[in-house]
């Protein structure tokens, strides 16, 4: 990638602001930007490779700021998919080229880097965001640039609105469901367990707020009380502290507190929670946005006790016809497992690759037009990427099978999955204890 230089970054930045304080609305301040400490120039923090022939396409995900801990977890899976279609021919006869852009979790920083991505690097399509509040930003500028966004855990029922009102005119899709789906599993999950009355306390962004609504809809309808509606507790993504929020919480003896944070902020308000004593006899309830094996120490201990230890929470599982051949392939050559997320990323991208195949052009208006009809065509159930590029190549429809699921893309961008039931034991360790599809 050419050398840009400090002031023009500096330039992008500030354009990608005006964009999203015009078109975003609240989004901007302060309920959407999580205190990382740094500034929105993402060209720093880039990456590409390949060449500049062919597709383009960017990722745009946090590896700094309060979602870093989950979102290094996904960071594989794209460059990863680019190597597999690469090393089978490609996409339209040519490699495909890959921009990553670090997000910091931060509205501004996500304007930005898709300011940076659209009209610099001019890439067809972004695998991104993961937090809701920044892929909120980013799709305001992705989609008058007509460049195709999908992301791998933006799970905000704000998104399935506005794509309904057709703010996106298609230039949108994500690979997890949104958390009108996780809140009513979660919710299903309390009433199973016997809880009657809960309270909730959320990041104040698209993602806690949207996932508070759908919780407090379902646990009434299930027949639930929640303690606080008429005072619910949404905490400021820059707070630092967080004993006022704490005691409002766990205020009016609750069975469980459902918690929807992001890890780093999150980590603080628990601990507080803890320290007051508020916490004890009361179930904690948490989600996807902290759910990552370094989470439990981040919260911290008691002498030799987590804090964390008992808690249970819910994430968006995988359970695709692809999975155990993504989970072979990343063990071959990264070692390991993949984290969180990291099969919906891949689904993200093999998304890019096979409609812009499918479109036999590599454009984002290309991309947008074909990306429902190989998520969920008509034509040849497909696992493997390379396995699907051969047959659009030849002429043929395909319906892919990803990794995180089907992946059957709807009109709205939206795909429904299944989730993981977790827990934190004695050891810290964050194990999966069982499946949940909510009905």
């Amino acid at each position: 990638m050419k050398k840009i230089s400090a002031a023009l970054t500096f330039s992008i930045a500030t354009l990608a602001i005006g964009f999203l304080v015009g078109a975003c609305g609240d989004n901007s301040t302060p309920n959407g930007t999580a205190n990382t400490g740094s500034t929105a120039t993402p060209a720093a923090n880039s990456t590409t490779t390949s060449s500049d022939k062919g597709l383009k396409i960017g990722s745009l995900l946090p590896t700094t700021g309060d979602l870093a801990s989950v979102g290094q977890q996904m960071l594989g899976s794209v460059p990863l998919l680019v190597d597999t279609v690469n090393a089978c021919g490609g996409v339209n006869g040519e490699p495909v080229t890959l921009v990553q852009v670090d997000d910091q979790t931060d509205p501004r920083a996500g304007a930005a880097g898709m300011t940076k991505l659209a009209t610099l690097d001019k890439v067809a399509g972004v695998v991104g965001s993961f937090a809701s509040s920044v892929s909120s930003a980013a799709v305001s500028i992705a989609t008058p640039n007509k460049v195709m966004l999908v992301s791998p855990g933006s799970t905000s029922p704000v998104f399935t609105e506005k794509a309904q009102k057709g703010d996106y005119k298609g230039f949108w899709a994500r690979t997890a469901p949104p958390d009108t789906y996780q809140a009513l599993a979660l919710a299903q999950l309390a009433r199973k367990k016997g809880f009657k009355r809960v309270s909730t306390v959320v990041i104040n962004n698209d993602y806690g707020v949207g996932f508070e609504k759908a919780f407090v809809q379902t646990f009434e309808k299930l027949g639930g009380t929640i303690v606080n509606k008429d005072k619910p507790v949404r905490y400021d993504p820059k707070a630092q502290t967080f004993d006022t929020e704490a005691a409002a919480a766990f205020a009016g003896k609750p069975d469980a507190v459902l918690a929807v944070l992001y890890a780093e902020t999150g980590s603080l308000f628990l601990k507080a929670a803890y320290q007051q004593g508020v916490t004890k006899g009361v179930q904690i309830l948490l989600t996807d946005g902290v759910k990552s094996p370094t989470f439990p120490e981040q919260v911290g201990k008691d002498g030799d006790k987590f804090i964390l230890t008992g808690a249970i929470g819910t994430v968006p599982g995988s359970n695709g016809k692809a999975l155990e051949a993504f989970n072979k392939l990343w063990k071959d050559k990264k070692g390991g497992a993949p984290g969180e997320y990291a099969p919906q990323a891949w689904d993200a991208a093999a998304l890019l690759t096979l409609a812009a195949q499918a479109a036999k052009e590599n454009t984002g208006v290309g991309i947008a037009g074909k990306i429902r009809e190989v998520a969920d065509g008509p034509g040849t159930e497909v696992t493997d990427v390379c396995e699907g590029l051969k047959l659009l190549k030849d002429g043929q429809k395909i319906n892919y099978q990803g990794a995180s699921g089907n992946v059957d893309v709807d009109a709205n961008g939206d795909v429904v999955g299944v989730y993981d039931v977790w827990t934190v034991g004695d050891d810290g360790k964050i194990k999966v204890i069982d499946k949940v599809t909510p009905k």
